[in-house]
């Protein structure tokens, strides 16, 4: 099980989530997989992805439902796997999984996976469609590149 995280759950974590969910389907492993995304901050609770996050997808033939929600406690608990966008997530989730008792989930950036070698996933936010461009098409790479591994 796989959650993906960056600090409002609207650009970088559901375009992560929705890549790696297509990725997961077109290699017919949806049974071995649970993954959502998540935020850090508690911000954009019940808000739809950003716009453009949502037309870049669209773009690549990918759909997403998904509506942020903020990491909880038991997702420490319940995911194999928490893989996050940036270092400032990284500080803030590994400071949250020092809280919880029995965490299981591993906590890695998930551009530490990049074959290219970009460790972080900026935050396109106050960007433009290049940047969100950008974000998808390191996600691609570094869910591909998950998915292989850990496969």
């Amino acid at each position: 099980s796989l959650s993906l995280v960056s600090v409002g759950n609207i650009c970088r974590s559901p375009i992560a989530e929705a890549v790696f969910r297509k990725l997961v389907t077109d290699a017919k492993l949806e049974h071995k997989w649970m993954t959502d995304s998540a935020a850090v901050s508690d911000w954009n609770v019940g808000r739809s992805p950003d716009s453009r996050a949502l037309s870049c997808l669209r773009n690549h033939g990918i759909e997403t439902a998904h509506k942020a929600r903020q990491v909880t406690k038991e997702d420490f608990q319940t995911f194999d796997y928490i893989l996050c966008m940036d270092e400032s997530n990284l500080r803030d989730l590994n400071r949250k999984s020092n809280q919880v008792k029995d965490c299981k989930a591993k906590i890695e950036l998930l551009g530490t996976y990049d074959p290219q070698k970009q460790l972080i996933i900026e935050d396109p936010y106050y960007g433009n469609e290049k940047d969100f461009e950008t974000v998808y098409e390191q996600c691609l790479r570094c869910c591909k590149a998950f998915l292989e591994k850990s496969h």
